[in-house]
């Protein structure tokens, strides 16, 4: 089949396009907002942005039809900061309910019944639950317009300054083990699913080497003589 998102012509009961580009990591986002008031709820459109220094990104659409931002945009905004918490099967009904749209103020930890964590460098706690935590400054956002002013959409860029790890969810090689926590993944309708399978693919080439070095993680040494940046 084929379809113009414009027209909206696909002729399914559903429109498939939150199904194509899956699955979608979980940004758990906290925040809090300039008078105090904390705020926790989950985006799918998050994804990681450059390595070195690295940054993450998420997008909320518009609360409503007046394109107000969500509140975790907002909050990022004015605030400079939020943490990303990592989402995973155990968590998912707590995920679920910090889902549910609230009126801003409310308090989504406390609804969820999760426990806060402080933070080490901003101020937006932490899931305590949950097994990564990255803490994040506002870099920039960027507006994206919508067909109608509800699908207005806010880019949010930070830049991660500190990252916790659980130490029982680093294996004995001192990698990161995903199957220790299954991270929660988003597909489409009300579909989500979690990693519960891992595989390897070797490089091969001429340039195996540095592209293994690459992809596997940073080889010691790699920044010697490079002048930090920021």
């Amino acid at each position: 089949m084929f379809y113009e998102p414009d027209k909206n012509n696909h002729g399914l009961p559903r429109n498939p396009y939150k199904s194509i580009v899956v699955p979608r990591p979980i940004g758990w986002i906290s925040t809090v907002s300039k008078d105090g008031k904390v705020n926790l709820a989950p985006y799918s459109q998050f994804n990681n942005l450059g390595y070195d220094p690295p940054y993450v990104m998420f997008s909320g659409s518009a609360r409503d039809d007046s394109a107000q931002m969500k509140d975790s945009v907002r909050n990022a905004i004015d605030t400079g900061e939020f943490v990303c918490n990592m989402a995973t099967y155990e968590l998912r009904d707590a995920v679920n309910v910090t889902s549910q749209p609230h009126p801003p103020g409310v308090d989504e930890f406390e609804l969820a019944g999760l426990a806060k964590e402080r933070s080490q460098l901003v101020k937006p706690p932490r899931v305590a639950a949950s097994p990564i935590h990255l803490e994040c400054l506002f870099h920039s956002c960027v507006m994206l317009p919508g067909n109608a002013p509800m699908n207005t959409t806010h880019v949010v860029i930070g830049r991660v300054i500190g990252v916790h790890i659980r130490d029982e969810v680093i294996g004995a090689d001192g990698k990161i083990d995903v199957l220790k926590f299954k991270p929660l993944a988003r597909l489409g309708y009300l579909d989500y699913t979690a990693v519960e399978r891992v595989f390897t693919l070797e490089m091969s080439g001429p340039n195996a080497d540095k592209m293994r070095a690459g992809m596997g993680g940073e080889a010691k040494g790699i920044r010697q003589g490079r002048r930090a940046v920021g």
